[in-house]
């Protein structure tokens, strides 16, 4: 899907403000500063952000959740995802009692986030949402992309990114639902030739736009950045969420929950599902030195 977003259209969404504003003072419950804190996506996009997390804050304890029962999320309706998640994480809650949570998918933020917060306003939330704010800020031809989900594109909140810091800027937003399975099934074991050609035909798109500035709005194309950004050179540059999400659980963490002093236990990945899982998980979990263990066996 291919979608032009004119950011003067803002007017029409302002309910979606509440996404942006919502205040981080929230009363905990009964947690400690060894609490784990929990890093949500529909599958392995918000792994990268969990290893430059963790590389930052090394004596946290992380509990990576995969709900691979329900991916893809991006093909699902803002009132079906939003209530899943909800209730998926109330069972995740009662289990691992974090003291904040990373949804580190956009859709999930974009579709949930309002939700959860209401739903859970003890417990402090931290969103993933494209990066558009850095992209505007230095783009010369004020014409920005966006890559994600079919969720994340079609959401009004990108139009109201885009008026909010470049009302004068134009948004070319390509949803890539088969890009984001591609990350999710088959990236492991994808050539390098492979990888740039899952990645040229949408940076193509981009640059016969008058492009000059993309951005990933979906986690799992954090495994394609390397592509993105040699498919997208010298004239277009690549921008991602990863740093600001990882500052902004901290700043929660410095006033609100506390920080760990050493870590007190090895961070496991949890993934959804009644199948068997899959040998892929096994080795995700030992690339990014995590303990695995099944939804089902946990509950």
């Amino acid at each position: 899907m291919f979608l032009i977003i004119n950011s003067i259209l803002v007017i029409l969404i302002r309910w979606n403000l509440s996404l942006v504003v919502h205040s981080t003072k929230v009363l905990c419950y009964n947690t400690s500063m060894k609490s784990p804190i929990l890093f949500f996506d529909s599958g392995i996009g918000g792994l990268p952000y969990y290893k430059y997390f963790r590389t930052c804050n090394p004596a946290e304890t992380i509990v990576y959740f995969a709900d691979r029962q329900n991916f893809p999320y991006g093909a699902k309706d803002h009132k079906t995802l939003s209530d899943l998640i909800c209730s998926l994480m109330k069972d995740i809650r009662n289990k691992f009692k974090p003291k904040l949570v990373v949804i580190a998918c956009n859709s999930a933020s974009i579709s949930a986030l309002y939700a959860l917060r209401s739903a859970f306003a003890d417990l402090p939330f931290v969103g993933t949402v494209p990066a558009l704010k850095p992209a505007i800020g230095e783009s010369r031809t004020r014409h920005i992309g966006v890559i994600g989900t079919e969720r994340t594109i079609k959401d009004p909140y990108i139009t109201y990114l885009a008026c909010r810091y470049g009302s004068d800027c134009t948004i070319t937003g390509i949803a890539a639902p088969s890009l984001v399975e591609f990350v999710e099934y088959c990236i492991m074991g994808a050539t390098q030739a492979e990888k740039r050609q899952a990645v040229l035909p949408i940076m193509e798109q981009f640059r016969n736009s008058n492009v000059d500035s993309v951005v990933l709005g979906c986690t799992h194309f954090l495994f394609l950045q390397e592509e993105f950004v040699q498919t997208g050179a010298p004239d277009i540059r690549i921008y991602d969420s990863i740093s600001g999400v990882s500052h902004r659980a901290e700043s929660i963490m410095d006033s609100i929950c506390g920080r760990c002093t050493s870590k007190t236990q090895r961070d496991i990945l949890v993934v959804s599902g009644k199948t068997p899982i899959e040998e892929s998980w096994r080795v995700y979990a030992e690339s990014f030195d995590l303990e695995l263990m099944s939804w089902q066996d946990v509950l």
